[in-house]
């Protein structure tokens, strides 16, 4: 009875051991799993202010909030979609290289690049709640509803506290290799819409694992011809509710609103 009975329980073990090893399987699929490749269709365009070096993109409620860089010209603003009128503006100290923004709890968060100092806004009043330390440059930030995602320019996705901002956890971002120069970020559905600089493309990552899943392929969606070579892809927006994605970048004169075409 005791050796049938051990049996038993060895065969039950097995069979829960193999069961969670096909759940990770099916949830994570293989760790260099091929990423899906998207190119894209232009929907809709919108004026975009020209002279904003856009750092960070939101739409929320109908309107976007926007980060703009460079020292003595960083803002924060809240701009009406359909004219790129800018409704709520303001300025920051001149020391200060506006970067990523996202809205959590009500309140705007706002990085800066070389500072290691981050904002806090009211979002309604853009009053200044709150500034906060960290010990990175500051390029994206996003948020999963618990925790703020930032990127600092490496393969690196650091995960904060949103009442403490300090770091929980982190995850290196990957594609064979590294994945570095992660810069403006999105939290979409479930994954983070990443800009990488100075290169026509957005990589689509499993936050969990920091597995890319897909890279979305935006050449020549602004003739950059002549222009500023700073003056590139940055700022990702997405509207939930209407299932809306946007996309524009540094000093440029539109904003699209683009659909996503999977390529074969």
């Amino acid at each position: 009875m005791k050796k049938r009975h051990l049996v038993s329980i060895l065969i039950v073990v097995a069979v829960l051991v193999l069961s969670a090893i096909i759940v990770v399987l099916l949830n994570y699929g293989p760790a260099n799993s091929t990423p899906l490749r998207y190119t894209y269709d232009i929907v809709n365009v919108y004026p975009h202010d020209e002279n904003a070096f856009t750092q960070g993109l939101i739409f929320e409620n109908g309107v976007l909030y926007e980060s703009t860089g460079l020292c003595g010209y960083s803002t924060l603003r809240r701009v009406e979609l359909e004219t790129g009128n800018i409704l709520q503006f303001y300025a920051l100290p001149s020391q200060f290289f506006g970067e990523g923004i996202t809205i959590f709890d009500e309140k705007i968060i706002q990085l800066t690049w070389k500072s290691n100092k981050g904002f806090v806004y009211d979002k309604y009043s853009f009053d200044l709640l709150q500034e906060f330390d960290y010990p990175t440059e500051g390029w994206g930030i996003t948020h999963n509803g618990s925790h703020l995602i930032m990127s600092d320019g490496t393969a690196t996705l650091y995960f904060i506290d949103p009442e403490t901002f300090e770091k929980v956890g982190q995850v290196e971002v990957h594609d064979n290799s590294p994945v570095t120069e992660l810069n403006e970020l999105e939290y979409i559905q479930g994954k983070v819409y990443a800009n990488i600089w100075k290169e026509e493309k957005i990589a689509i990552i499993d936050p969990q694992t920091g597995q890319v899943k897909g890279w979305i392929d935006l050449t020549g969606i602004q003739d950059l011809e002549n222009s500023d070579t700073n003056n590139v892809l940055n700022g990702i927006a997405y509207d939930a509710k209407e299932d809306r994605l946007f996309v524009t970048g540094k000093r440029w004169s539109q904003l699209f609103e683009i659909k996503l075409i999977p390529l074969e």
